[in-house]
């Protein structure tokens, strides 16, 4: 499941709150992304059909999202992980800590998770 970034911007509305209406999914994207009425309920109808967004239309607050924010994260993450580095994950979390440094704190639960998964 790839995401476009306008996707991205409807789930995370969604995903930000239980049940939305059109208004409400509107004022939310009408502020991130300058859409109007007619853009949002185009992109929530098309998301649908790609099984991304549930529309209940006897409900006051019809639309959903059909995904977890976990599913999406790890379908983008084994994405990157296999387009840039061929699925080598060690050369992925290199790359990561070589141009964004961590914590001490980030470095002990690091080393705490490799020690559980026994590398």
């Amino acid at each position: 499941m790839k995401l476009t970034d306008a996707e991205w911007a409807v789930l995370e509305a969604l995903w930000s709150s239980d049940r939305l209406s059109l208004a409400e999914a509107t004022r939310h994207l009408a502020a991130v992304k300058g859409w109007s009425k007619n853009t949002v309920h185009t992109y929530l109808t098309r998301m649908e059909g790609k099984g991304l967004v549930r529309i209940d239309r006897s409900d006051a607050r019809p639309y959903s999202a059909a995904v977890t924010r976990e599913d999406c994260a790890r379908a983008e993450r084994q994405d990157l992980l296999n387009r840039v580095y061929s699925g080598a994950t060690g050369n992925l979390i290199a790359a990561f800590l070589k141009e964004s440094p961590i914590s001490r704190e980030e470095a002990a639960s690091l080393r705490q998770l490799l020690d559980e998964m026994e590398v």
